[in-house]
């Protein structure tokens, strides 16, 4: 339960209290500002609290936006402010402060006088003052104000009734950016879907819950290998995916963001998908029945690596470039000129393959042909998209003199994922690489441990010198703060290779199960590395150092890959990839289980990977 403390005299015929009460608060109405600060120390210490004019006029859904998300401690809309437990103290103190103030109609810190003399709004003020962060919502359309007369009120109530309120919240239930097929195939009726599961009680974490169970059964209808097996996936995949709509959707339409939700939505996504790859390769060895079956999990594992690999890309170069000065650059501003010609934004969106174009095509591939096609085609767009994106990015970093922050560097730093044995080598080097070097050592190193594995007879002693290799090169390339142009680009590098090298070992050894267990080291390895990226989005740093050490970063992983590939037989390399997998699957869920569910996990819900 909340309280909403309504400040000055009733109005006849005011909606206010109705209003507050439906959005789950309980009403308590003070007459001034000395019975408004007495009310407020008898709120108990663990409620959300609210100050409201009893004047306010405006939009249910404006003082649900103002009054009830969880993600900011202090917020305001005109005419009321709140604060969760957490910022109690600090409203506590500004109501004192306006409550003692002389005539109480003057800003705090001498600002001008504000039009209508409104407590809420001068704590507000007083907060700023403070340095508190108040969140104030964009209302657009919405109407919320403190009228100071009749007049004023009468014609406030109309702009209030020519406004549809359910039509703003449902609208403003959809990502303003989205997909060219989910904005027209997906959101024109999940954001209904929504509100139904809204005006049921349901919450976001039930509706991620049931796209996931929705894909994993998705998966296990393409794993029977049948055509009509394949048709259910395709069509069940669809399902899933306007069921991960609508769990943002209802968060946004209901405000019910967690920190469960996070989690939960940060990492759905990946495993629903990658679940699904690991079905149709099992799906295709079953095809052709006993000993006539196609393996394809090359391929699959092909795919996980390169879409993560698009993921990361994506990570670090918004990391590196989320708060950098002078952040201009002229094919910026050629790609500004172009999103203001409307077909090539959604062209530009489409080719970047996002998810709902993606798993639609997933979807009408495992339906219509066979998974070898399905992975054919998906390799080769998911490839196009990004030689697209990231040259683009290239060009972007290269041509414009931003300034990257510490709090840039360390992100990228915390992606590069570096373990003990780069910070050892890192100590003995010394000051690091200038310039460019530092993505090219990174980028040379990788090849050298990839090729290695990739052009030599298993159980060769070359993979091990070329992880050697990648260990001197991973660690000269981030001895020295990432703030360079290019240098967003070094944890690509490294999941490439790392994940490279697994496959190229995996194909070598040529037993069955290989690639199978190394698919499910990388999806384990892989998931550390998302968890990594939504901690470090809802700024609640990177995981621990004791869980890098104990999975043993980046390079010691690669290495000790070819030493298993050096000294066991094929056989018992498959049954160490199985060990190691399972190993690192069991530490890192804990850990992020452990802190995804903890209080001190962010209460943000993802928006999905970038369009």
């Amino acid at each position: 339960m909340s309280t909403a403390i309504v400040t000055g005299q009733p109005v006849p015929g005011s909606s206010l209290e109705h209003d507050l009460r439906s959005l789950g608060f309980e009403v308590r109405p003070a007459a001034d500002a000395a019975e408004t600060e007495a009310l407020l120390a008898a709120v108990p210490a663990g409620r959300r609290v609210a100050l409201v004019d009893a004047r306010f006029v405006g939009h249910p859904h404006a003082l649900r936006l103002g009054l009830t998300d969880p993600r900011f401690p202090l917020a305001a809309v005109p005419g009321a402010v709140t604060a969760q437990p957490a910022a109690r103290q600090a409203l506590t103190r500004a109501v004192a402060r306006e409550t003692s103030a002389d005539g109480g109609t003057t800003g705090t810190g001498g600002a001008p006088a504000l039009a209508v003399d409104c407590l809420a709004d001068r704590v507000a003020g007083a907060l700023d003052a403070d340095g508190g962060a108040v969140h104030r919502p964009e209302l657009g359309s919405l109407v919320a104000t403190v009228p100071d007369d009749p007049q004023a009120r009468n014609e406030a109530r109309q702009a209030v009734a020519a406004v549809d309120d359910e039509a703003v919240r449902l609208k403003s239930a959809v990502k303003s950016r989205d997909g060219f097929f989910t904005t027209f195939f997906i959101s024109p009726y999940s954001r209904y879907l929504a509100r139904w599961c809204a005006r049921r009680g349901l919450t976001p974490n039930q509706v991620t819950t049931a796209s996931l169970l929705t894909a994993l059964i998705a998966a296990g209808c393409a794993a029977t290998g049948t055509r009509g097996g394949f048709v259910a996936a395709g069509v069940l995949l669809i399902a899933s995916f306007v069921l991960d709509c609508t769990d943002g959707q209802l968060a946004r339409y209901a405000l019910k963001y967690s920190t469960l939700g996070a989690w939960l939505d940060a990492t759905f996504d990946r495993a629903k998908e990658y679940a699904y790859y690991a079905g149709l390769a099992l799906g295709a060895s079953a095809a052709g029945g006993s000993g006539g079956g196609d393996d394809v999990w090359a391929l699959a594992l092909g795919a996980m690596i390169l879409q993560t690999c698009r993921h990361v890309v994506d990570f670090s170069f918004n990391e590196a470039n989320h708060d950098a000065t002078a952040n201009t650059s002229p094919t910026a501003a050629l790609s500004d000129k172009l999103d203001s010609v409307g077909w090539t934004v959604w062209l530009r969106r489409m080719i970047v393959l996002p998810i709902g174009e993606r798993w639609a095509l997933i979807a009408v591939l495992t339906a219509a042909t066979t998974p070898r096609i399905t992975f054919y085609v998906l390799l080769a767009g998911c490839a196009f998209a990004a030689t697209y994106t990231t040259a683009g990015r290239v060009l972007r970093s290269l041509t414009r003199k931003a300034q990257r922050t510490d709090r840039a560097a360390q992100a990228l730093a915390d992606l590069a994922d570096s373990g003990p044995l780069a910070g050892a080598v890192r100590r003995v080097a010394g000051k690091g690489l200038p310039g460019l070097a530092v993505p090219a050592v990174a980028l040379l190193g990788g090849a050298a441990v990839t090729a290695a594995s990739a052009l030599t007879d298993f159980g060769g002693p070359l993979p091990v010198a070329g992880a050697l290799v990648y260990v001197l090169a991973s660690a000269l390339a981030v001895a020295r703060p990432l703030k360079g142009a290019l240098d967003w680009l070094v944890p690509p590098f490294f999941r490439a290779a790392e994940y490279g090298t697994v496959l190229a070992l995996a194909c070598k050894a040529g037993v069955n199960g290989a690639l199978p267990a190394a698919f499910g080291l990388v999806a384990a390895v892989a998931y550390h590395h998302y968890d990594t990226v939504y901690r470090i989005r809802g700024n609640a740093g990177a995981p621990p150092a004791r869980l890098v050490r104990a999975i043993g970063g980046h390079e010691g992983r690669t290495l000790l890959v070819t030493v298993l590939a050096a000294v066991l037989t094929a056989a018992q390399f498959q049954a160490a990839l199985t060990v190691l997998a399972v190993a690192v699957a069991l530490v890192v869920l804990v850990e992020s289980i452990r802190f995804w569910v903890s209080a001190g996990a962010p209460a943000v819900h993802d928006e999905g990977e970038t369009a």
